[in-house]
């Protein structure tokens, strides 16, 4: 409802209609959205499962929630910068993209930053803009804008990436479960 409610407010005060591309973009947002959410609520029943107390599940849920989206994104380079030897200035990178992609946070975020803008080409460029370089792909017209299906092939190892996050923090809250079941 939410998300509806936001596209009727942005037609309202924007006055011009989405086209279909635009909508398929939104659409694919909302799903990566609930497996997001997914995600967290997952890890949150593992911590009620795992945890007795309610409030000790709460805290510890919400812990690591705040600990993965505010400061692992911003000490992951330093952790990948001391375990990575000087090298090439891609793999450098590619190795603080694995660190940092340890959180669900960031793997949404890369995915939010290609969907929602048709003209990114891939998920280090911000990266590469922050060193002063630029992506340029042989044969593209810079700023073109790229149609949905290769946004979305992308950042299609951030989706699975979430996707397979959720479920496996599912099968550990429900083994977990079913082994304090047989127990009692």
């Amino acid at each position: 409802m939410l998300w509806l409610l936001v596209i009727g407010l942005g037609l309202l005060g924007l006055g011009v209609p989405p086209n279909a591309e635009e909508m398929a973009r939104a659409l694919v947002l909302l799903v990566v959205t609930m497996v997001y959410a997914g995600f967290w609520f997952a890890l949150a029943l593992l911590c009620s499962v795992v945890f007795r107390a309610a409030a000790t599940a709460a805290l510890v849920a919400l812990g690591l929630w705040l600990f993965l989206t505010i400061p692992w994104p911003l000490f992951s380079p330093a952790l990948a910068d001391a375990v990575t030897t000087a090298g090439d200035v891609l793999g450098v990178l590619d190795t603080r993209q694995a660190f940092a992609r340890l959180s669900p946070t960031v793997l949404f975020n890369e995915i939010v930053a290609v969907v929602l803008d048709p003209s990114v080409r891939s998920t280090q460029q911000s990266m590469l803009a922050a060193l002063g370089l630029a992506l340029i792909e042989r044969g593209a017209i810079p700023d073109a804008p790229i149609p949905l299906l290769q946004s979305v092939l992308i950042v299609w190892p951030q989706i699975v990436g979430l996707v397979a996050g959720a479920i496996l923090l599912f099968v550990a809250a429900y083994v977990v479960f079913q082994r304090q079941e047989v127990r009692a």
